[in-house]
């Protein structure tokens, strides 16, 4: 297949590319939506800290569990079908979120829109049926730049809580408040679903179609993939829970308007997003091993830093920004560094490794906001929630430097063209 993909012309794959980068963006605003919206919302109902807290993680779970399947699907049945699925069913609850009027119909929503987290997967399989090995990393780290989505609902929804009137336009049919970006969410998810159809190529690539299912799960027996798993909960799992936590820190430790607080929360995913393609670059050039490691060992001295109480290293808001956007930097190019591994390993394979890895790591975006809030008040100061990212990240970097050590011991028993192989993929 790559042979073929080499000689092909790009403009089918650039298509599914630039189209499945735009609906990602667009469903990951989705996905995280609460993160914002989530502060009104709890003063409109109130909510206690740990139904807050509940709320934001049921959407995030929902996103996370189903990766392993949607992985699957995408390479059975073609990422264009699941993409333009997923767009017209989140479309929805996202709607209906708008017409939530208690705890348990939020609640609802949320598991139904979570699904919108999904689409990472379905777009990392979809693209790597398209690329050719030499640009996977940056054709998945471009893709990846979607994450930047985190940022949309916080840079847009303040503007349209202060412009937009409290009963709504259009005789209420996009209602004022919180309430209105569900509704103009869920046309653009719509609108989304019929760019794919008629924008993207058809017939797709569908590389599992007709392999049995013990066949397309069997890499997942392999340690190695659990590995990965473990590094992407440090570069992704714990990005999607601070994006969703760090407007709550920013109101509640620095009495910051929460235009402030999404503004500067911005200014940790948009690094973290946008750097994505320069990580998949870096990846394709030096090798996922050596840029994952700088990055694990930058994020160690920045959650150290961020784990100290105030009395020890007191930090304002601006040093307490600056730390984060190293920590979006080192997030941003981890994120695409460690994807790569997954093509490299397993080129076949990529919607169930990747959706495994994918699941694995938003799992922890699910149960770190609860973890966060548990430190917080355990320890009295509310930087003990950054010790849950340091203990994850220093796990990690040593099982890194473990991986890298074994792999040096067997390049020392091979011959140099099996030398030149293994310490490629590291």
């Amino acid at each position: 297949m790559n042979a073929d993909q080499d000689n092909e012309p790009t403009g089918p794959r650039q298509r599914v590319l630039w189209i499945s980068t735009i609906a990602f963006t667009l469903l990951f605003a989705v996905w995280l939506m609460l993160g914002v919206l989530g502060i009104k919302i709890r003063e409109e109902m109130s909510l206690t800290p740990s139904q807050f807290e509940w709320l934001l993680s049921v959407a995030i779970l929902a996103g996370a569990l189903p990766r392993l399947n949607f992985g699957i699907w995408a390479d059975r049945y073609g990422g264009r079908r699941m993409m333009i699925y997923m767009l017209l069913f989140t479309a929805i609850p996202t709607f209906l979120l708008s017409r939530a009027t208690d705890y348990v119909e939020l609640l609802i929503c949320a598991a139904g829109f979570g699904l919108a987290g999904n689409s990472f997967t379905v777009g990392i399989a979809w693209n790597s049926a398209w690329f050719p090995n030499r640009s996977k990393g940056a054709a998945l780290g471009l893709f990846g730049a979607g994450n930047v989505g985190a940022s949309v609902t916080k840079l847009l929804a303040p503007t349209l809580l202060a412009v937009l009137p409290a009963a709504g336009i259009f005789g209420g049919i996009i209602p004022g408040g919180w309430r209105c970006l569900p509704v103009i969410y869920s046309g653009l998810l719509i609108l989304m679903a019929a760019i794919v159809w008629l924008g993207t190529p058809s017939p797709d690539r569908r590389p599992g179609q007709g392999r049995p299912m013990a066949e397309l799960l069997a890499p997942l027996r392999i340690v190695r993939v659990w590995r990965f798993s473990l590094y992407y909960v440090v570069v992704f799992g714990a990005y999607v829970a601070l994006a969703a936590f760090l407007p709550k820190y920013y109101v509640d430790v620095y009495s910051l308007p929460l235009s402030t607080a999404g503004y500067l929360t911005a200014s940790f995913i948009f690094p973290a997003s946008l750097l994505r393609p320069l990580g998949g670059w870096l990846s394709d050039r030096y090798g996922p091993r050596r840029v994952t490691y700088t990055v694990f060992s930058l994020l160690v001295i920045c959650f150290v830093l961020l784990s100290l109480p105030a009395n020890i290293l007191p930090l304002n808001a601006t040093a307490f920004c600056f730390v984060m956007l190293l920590v979006g930097c080192g997030m941003g190019i981890g994120k695409a560094s460690v994807f790569k591994y997954v093509p490299d390993y397993f080129p076949r394979d990529v919607g169930a490794v990747g959706g495994l890895v994918g699941m694995l790591g938003a799992l922890g975006g699910f149960l770190l906001p609860p973890a966060f809030g548990m430190l917080g008040r355990w320890g009295g100061s509310p930087q003990f929630a950054f010790i849950a990212l340091l203990f994850l990240t220093v796990i990690s970097l040593a099982w890194l430097h473990g991986a890298v050590r074994a792999i040096k011991n067997t390049a020392n028993t091979l011959s140099r063209p099996e030398i030149m192989t293994v310490t490629a993929k590291g």
